[in-house]
């Protein structure tokens, strides 16, 4: 007799110290492609994105605050995946578009600003791969830290 596996299937048992510690190492990506995102923006394009253009290309406290920025919402994402993998069927499909949105929302607010066309599009583009970079990574972390049910050795099949 064989049992139905969704039956007997709970929620997941996730490994938390892996999914946190992929979460970590997502925020420090998330940091530094914004720290890569502005020295190009500004250094080599000469686009004042984030602060005025006479603060060179390095810009003023608002690049580390902008990192920081970063790494705490890949923590978030981190966070909201933990719950969802614990709380609700599909739990991927969800963290995919709630964070769809809020890389749609980092897209689409630069252009309510004052700013010229050219920091608009590129705090927008910088917006869209770090929104990119956390899905991603973090998806992949999560798939990861997902253990479906005890493991079983192979053996004959009965």
């Amino acid at each position: 007799m064989t049992t139905d596996p969704a039956a007997r299937s709970g929620p997941p048992a996730v490994d938390a110290a892996r999914l946190w510690a992929g979460g970590a190492a997502t925020a420090v990506i998330a940091a530094l492609i914004a720290v890569v995102g502005i020295a190009l923006v500004r250094g080599v394009f000469g686009i004042p994105i984030l602060a005025p253009e006479g603060d060179g290309a390095w810009g003023d406290a608002s690049t580390g605050w902008y990192a920081a920025g970063a790494a705490l919402a890949a923590l978030l994402a981190t966070a909201l995946v933990h719950v969802l993998l614990l709380t609700t069927p599909q739990p991927l499909r969800f963290f995919g578009w709630v964070v769809a949105l809020a890389t749609l929302i980092g897209v689409v607010a630069p252009f309510t600003s004052g700013a010229d066309l050219d920091a608009k599009v590129a705090t927008a583009a910088l917006d869209l791969v770090l929104g990119i970079a956390i899905w991603s990574l973090v998806s992949s972390v999560a798939r990861s830290a997902v253990r479906s049910g005890p493991r079983r050795r192979p053996g004959p099949a009965v």
